[in-house]
């Protein structure tokens, strides 16, 4: 990865894993917010896809990338599993952000709509992720990725499964 991409994308916390057990003690909204504060690390997919946590309230998140040419497919633009990388962050920190402490959640299916190519030309993107419902064992969520100029490059839908920690942290 270009060192220009990387210095864009600030890390804050450096790169590494959320400590499962502060899920146990802490809500998921405040885990976010500590996280975008550089008290807990950005996942390493972060890096690997020169995207970050941006901005985090309840019910909603805004994650900026930026396109590069390590993200690009056999015909020059930007690969669709670098948009769906993104938008899945979005739409799932924005479940997070409900989630009460000894609560987890994953990705149970998506489904992106990409309405505009991107290239490293492109530059940054922000991709705005919003609750739609939150239930006791499913949330459900949109989001919408734009380039600085606010014009819509693509959208999407999610489903999360929400279940107790303890399960998780079984692996069952």
């Amino acid at each position: 990865m270009s060192s220009d991409t990387v210095s864009a994308i600030e890390f804050p916390g450096g790169i590494g894993m959320l400590p499962l057990a502060d899920l146990a003690k802490r809500s998921g909204l405040d885990i976010l917010q500590a996280m975008l504060r550089g008290e807990y690390p950005a996942p390493p997919i972060a890096r690997t896809l020169s995207f970050n946590l941006h901005e985090v309230e309840l019910n909603r998140v805004v994650f900026k990338g930026i396109p590069a040419q390590e993200h690009l497919n056999p015909l020059g633009g930007i690969h669709g599993g670098w948009v769906a990388t993104l938008m899945d962050s979005a739409l799932a920190c924005c479940v997070m952000t409900t989630l009460k402490a000894g609560e987890a959640y994953t990705t149970v299916e998506f489904k992106v709509n990409l309405v505009r190519p991107l290239s490293p030309e492109t530059g940054p993107v922000f991709c705005e992720g919003k609750l739609v419902h939150r239930g006791r064992t499913l949330a459900t969520s949109e989001a919408f990725l734009r380039d600085a100029n606010g014009k819509l490059l693509a959208h999407g839908t999610e489903t999360c499964a929400i279940f107790p920690l303890e399960s998780f942290m079984r692996g069952g």
